[in-house]
């Protein structure tokens, strides 16, 4: 079953694809860039970027700064990824899409800081996170992670993950053709 994101992504990438002169506007390569860092797809949204016509990106604020938030996730520069996100006043349709960006972020990384961390500064998860101290202290505490007795020092524990439902050989197939089809092409 296909997210929202999914089936937008779909779309934009068609109409890049059926623009006259292929050049798409700049909604939809705004778009369709914020939905490929959604995606944690960098390697497309680098592609996109490379493909936006340098007229639109040098006339449009907002793809360029979408493309700061992809920089700062292609250098896996956390910190720098939140603050890029709110360094820019967004508009619609593209504030929705960096909004559940920003959240997706903020998900991987406290899974990240949950299987790699057995003890970690409080102020490390906040840098990691976006969140001021007190959200971070909050969100521990939903995540039933355990501080130290002067909140200084927190102990993440392992995110729970589902057991993977069996891949079916035609799955894995048609996965395998996928990426040597991207490889060859």
């Amino acid at each position: 079953m296909l997210t929202n994101y999914e089936k937008l992504c779909g779309e934009l990438e068609k109409q890049e694809l059926e623009a006259t002169n292929g050049i798409a506007t700049p909604s939809t390569y705004a778009q369709l860039l914020a939905i490929y860092l959604y995606q944690n797809d960098l390697c497309n949204a680098k592609f996109l970027w490379k493909r936006i016509p340098p007229t639109i990106t040098s006339s449009n604020p907002e793809i360029v700064a979408i493309w700061a938030i992809g920089q700062k996730l292609w250098k896996k520069d956390l910190p720098g990824t939140y603050q890029a996100i709110t360094a820019y006043t967004w508009t619609e349709p593209v504030a929705s899409i960096i909004k559940a960006l920003e959240d997706k972020v903020r998900e991987r990384s406290f899974a990240l800081i949950g299987s790699s961390y057995s003890s970690i500064s409080l102020e490390a998860v906040a840098s990691m996170s976006g969140l001021s101290k007190d959200a971070v202290l909050h969100a521990c505490r939903d995540l039933k992670w355990e501080l130290d007795a002067d909140g200084v020092t927190v102990a993440p524990k392992p995110p729970t993950t589902p057991q993977p439902l069996h891949t079916s050989s035609e799955d894995q197939l048609f996965k395998l053709t996928e990426f040597v089809s991207f490889l060859e092409n």
